[in-house]
């Protein structure tokens, strides 16, 4: 007999065992059991024997016949039991059973009677009956008013602030789990001294600064800078970001920032620190919004808390933003935000030290060469190596690897940079365009003097390119027309190795063309680096639709007239270089599609030093 299949909603089903959940089933078992047992049953059914029902005559002819043995007797009913059998049979309720017999000329004195009492159990149950009602009633009302409170709680509860609150038993973090901005920890040095030491300033007439902002490129670590000096001050930490402030009913945000401020004064010396404060700092009266909508209230009501803290409050509000640009000038004036910190990308040993940092509880080999991966890494921010490393240690767990070792770093960093391999189906044409259009870029590299030296070469398919080819950056302060021309010439340098070898252009290096064209248009409209001259045209840009251009159209033409001859001479030069080198390129190629990824030792030793290609070549 084939077994019935469980359905899969009762296979699922998980009974939760907790004392108000036992209360609950227990109350309903007894209320069913009260039910069927009290009120459904009727009442004197305590026999067990099963009976017989018949007419109160026939009880009283087996009577006078000496055929019944005993009688019980209850409120509305008689049973009667014989040698065979039990009948029974009903009657009034206020009726005497001794009337009916005697009446009925029989005599009970042989006969046992047993009179049975149900009136006590009876009033219960008539008792429970009523009442039971008005309870589960009363239940069920108190519980919807009680939702309905939690539900009105809620409701006034939407102007308390949400602030997130590090106190003094939170995991601590000091300024020596932050590296790579040692300018902005000596700024927030002396904001830890005000708040550790407020008499020493006081007594020289100093007051403590209200407000700091914090602006840098994400991922240069605002946020741990903001704790670790809460941290260091040891003092209350209240976080919360700029769009929490924000709500769909109107004053919510004022009223949660005004909450924030209380709590923060009852706990001071303390550190507000505000998130994004882009999100409700944009200047007042930008844009096609009023001046009373949500955001503009809140921004007022942080204006006003700001600027009425008293010399001896300590309490310092902290905020961070990567757009500077957009915040309203009346946030950042002296008084409120007293102070500006530049956070900027690391430099080389900056990112050393944030490496250091990061790599704590990791094991790495011994040969790991620290200082080659922090100039490996320009342009990281602190996030980007800590996920670096978080990669290389993935990297090293799903090779069954005991160690992390360089090999596994540079894969992560480049996973970090242009994202995960591909392995992509390719013909052998593609793969011979995709070598000869990488090695067109290296080789331009190579020959020009002011390009970094080359790192990896390779044509493995990553993100959205079917190639890369990275150079090892140096940290520069200035960039100069030199540069950003021999820049511009190897990012044209693939689809001009295209054109010499297959006499064909294709869609692969559009996105070099892009770049290309970027840089270039900067140079003009922004760095002066054209016979445009001197002058900024960059206004275009920042316009909004609704305001009238800044330059004209022949002035819009000329800054296009500047942008293609730029690229074209770029172009020009990348195309020169690779037909002096065809040899090499022709050398590269062929050793990129046998080997696909070619290491910086390698290329040295297949095409040579980068000083032998310090020549001009003549136009």
């Amino acid at each position: 007999m084939a077994r019935l299949k469980r359905p899969k909603k009762f296979k699922n089903f998980k009974m939760k065992w907790s004392w108000k959940n036992i209360i609950i089933y227990v109350f309903l078992i007894a209320f069913t059991a009260f039910l069927f047992f009290g009120i459904t049953q009727p009442t004197g059914s305590g026999t067990t024997e099963q009976s017989k029902t018949v007419p109160l005559s026939t009880i009283i002819s087996d009577v006078k016949g000496g055929k019944v043995s005993s009688i019980e007797v209850y409120p509305n009913k008689i049973v009667a039991k014989e040698k065979n059998q039990t009948v029974e049979s009903f009657k009034e309720t206020n009726a005497s059973v001794y009337q009916l017999f005697k009446d009925a000329g029989v005599d009970l004195g042989k006969t046992k009677v047993a009179v049975k009492d149900e009136t006590t159990l009876n009033n219960w149950i008539s008792i429970l009956t009523g009442i039971l009602p008005i309870i589960l009633m009363v239940a069920f009302f108190w519980f919807i008013f009680r939702q309905a409170r939690g539900a009105q709680e809620s409701i006034f509860s939407f102007g308390k602030s949400s602030a997130k609150l590090y106190s003094k038993d939170t995991p601590k973090v000091s300024f020596k789990d932050v590296a790579g901005v040692d300018e902005a920890k000596q700024e927030l040095t002396e904001v830890v001294d005000f708040l550790k030491n407020p008499g020493k300033y006081k007594a020289m007439g100093a007051r403590t600064p209200k407000g700091v902002l914090m602006i840098g490129p994400a991922g240069t670590g605002k946020t741990l800078l903001a704790r670790a000096t809460a941290g260091e001050a040891e003092v209350a930490f209240f976080s919360m970001a700029g769009s929490e402030f924000m709500e769909m009913l109107v004053g919510v945000g004022a009223s949660r920032v005004r909450d924030l401020f209380n709590n923060a004064k009852k706990a001071q010396p303390a550190i507000i620190f505000i998130d994004e404060i882009d999100a409700i700092g944009r200047q007042r009266g930008a844009g096609f919004m009023g001046g009373h909508d949500e955001r503009e209230q809140t921004l007022n009501q942080i204006l006003v808390e700001m600027d009425g803290f008293t010399p001896n409050e300590q309490l310092v509000v902290m905020a961070a933003t990567n757009r500077p640009d957009v915040l309203d000038p009346a946030l950042v004036r002296p008084g409120r935000f007293d102070r500006t910190v530049m956070l900027e990308l690391p430099d080389v040993n900056g990112r050393q030290e944030i490496l250091k940092i990061h790599a704590r509880g990791k094991p790495f080999e011994k040969n790991v060469n620290w200082s080659r991966i922090a100039r490996r890494t320009v342009g990281f921010s602190g996030a980007d190596l800590e996920n670096m490393l978080n990669e290389s240690a993935i990297l090293a767990a799903r090779l069954a690897k005991k160690q992390i070792d360089m090999q596994d770093l540079e894969e992560a960093a480049t996973k970090v940079k242009l994202g995960p391999e591909k392995k992509r189906l390719q013909s052998d044409m593609d793969r011979k365009m995709t070598a000869y259009h990488e090695a067109g870029h290296a080789l331009v590299s190579w020959f020009m003097p002011n390009m970094d030296p080359i790192h990896r070469i390779s044509i493995v398919s990553r993100g959205m390119s079917l190639g890369h080819t990275m150079m090892e950056p140096i940290d520069r302060v200035h960039e100069t027309k030199t540069h950003l021309m021999e820049e511009i010439a190897v990012m044209l340098g693939g689809r001009a190795a295209e054109n010499l070898v297959f006499k064909e252009l294709t869609t692969g290096a559009s996105d070099d063309i892009a770049k290309a064209t970027q840089v270039a248009r900067t140079m003009v409209v922004e760095y002066g680096m054209s016979e445009l001259g001197p002058i900024n045209l960059d206004g275009e840009a920042k316009r909004m639709p609704y305001e009238s251009p800044n330059i004209s159209p022949d002035m819009a033409a000329r800054i296009d007239s500047q942008v293609k001859k730029i690229t074209d001479e770029a172009y020009i030069k990348a195309n020169q270089v690779l037909k002096k080198l065809r040899n090499k390129l022709d050398v590269l190629a062929e050793e990129l599609l046998k080997k696909e990824t070619i290491e910086s030792e390698e290329f040295e030793k297949l095409i040579g030093p980068k000083k032998a290609a310090y020549a001009t070549v003549k136009a």
